[in-house]
């Protein structure tokens, strides 16, 4: 079956939002319109790629799926905990110590991503707009127990499941309602307020966006559910105005590079940790932020291209087929 370019182009779209987004993270307190920016892009990048996790995971439940989704997800989170670990003791990290259930930085997306597709298997039996509602309200109450936090990332996982859930269950004639007219023009006006809104009003607490947090460590003990109603409020109409954007056309090589945001996401921590550690970056200017989103462009594009692809396989698909094509090919020219 051809792939869907869509789908691609939004997946390249949004690992650059999430290399962006963790390029100018130190820089957020500095500026008034880098904070906006940072903020509006955390209302919808993470939910939109769990959307689009969910929506492939059709075939989840059987107990072959379930094992291979293990050596996909369980293994490479194991290699990239241990090799980030020490990497951040290389470069003079000051938190490099952790537990194996206690994620490195980005690595809790591998572990949620496991976990969603064991829930699937109890939510998928449940009527559609039943199980997102139970999903939800899940997603709600743990915010109320400081115990589920970060460890084993079950805060995450728990607050960002219904987007995955949703993802499980939209067809494809259903996504693509976000390409009508009346839908690209409103989503303009969404995301232009939405920018004005976050840039206008004092700092907002980026927990809400993260979702690592209980409403007592965010100071809102009593109303912390409604606050996270109006996140998944926001992150739902966000997601849909920037699907509404994405071609549905094939881009050639920009295309390409949807099939392989898995390995820039395990692979562009080591490169931004590395420039945050050693504040090779600054934010003293606008044309600084672009700057910095060009050199995350070229992150994305360096981390899939097929030399990084070669070397690191092994560790993320646990396979060498990579290599070996290279080495079949090599063969090949030497004996023709």
């Amino acid at each position: 079956m051809e792939r869907n370019a869509f789908f691609d182009n939004a997946k390249v779209i949004l690992i650059f939002l999430v290399v962006f987004g963790h390029m100018i993270q130190p820089f957020v307190g500095d500026s008034k319109s880098t904070e906006a920016i940072y903020m509006w892009i955390y209302t919808f990048h993470m939910p939109a790629f769990i959307l689009l996790a969910g929506f492939f995971a059709k075939g989840s439940g059987n107990k072959k799926y379930i094992w291979n989704l293990m050596k996909k997800l369980i293994i490479p989170y194991l290699i990239f905990q241990t090799l980030y670990t020490i990497y951040y003791f290389l470069i003079g990290k000051a938190d490099w110590q952790t537990g194996v259930f206690y994620p490195q930085w980005s690595l809790w997306f591998l572990f949620s991503l496991f976990s969603w597709h064991i829930l699937l298997v109890l939510f998928k039996k449940i009527p559609a707009g039943w199980s997102i509602a139970l999903s939800v309200f899940i997603g709600v109450l743990v915010g109320y127990f400081g115990e589920i936090g970060h460890s084993f990332s079950l805060s995450r996982t728990f607050v960002f499941f219904p987007f995955f859930l949703i993802g499980y269950w939209l067809t494809v004639d259903q996504m693509m309602l976000v390409k009508k007219r009346q839908v690209k023009i409103a989503s303009i006006v969404v995301m232009a307020i939405l920018f004005v809104i976050v840039y206008t009003l004092p700092a907002i607490d980026t927990g809400w966006l993260l979702a690592s947090q209980s409403y007592s460590n965010l100071g809102a003990d009593s109303y912390g559910g409604i606050l996270r109603l109006v996140v998944y409020a926001i992150a739902a109409v966000m997601t849909t105005s920037v699907l509404a954007w994405v071609p549905k056309r094939n881009l050639g090589w920009v295309t390409k590079l949807g099939t392989r945001t898995l390995y820039v996401y395990l692979l562009h921590g080591f490169i931004v940790q590395f420039l945050r550690q050693f504040d090779l970056l600054t934010v003293n200017h606008w044309f600084d932020v672009v700057g910095i989103a060009g050199l995350s462009a070229l992150i994305v594009i360096v981390l899939s291209s097929k030399p990084i692809l070669t070397v690191s396989q092994p560790l993320i698909e646990g396979r060498l087929a990579k290599v070996q094509s290279l080495f079949k090919n090599r063969h090949k020219e030497t004996s023709s």
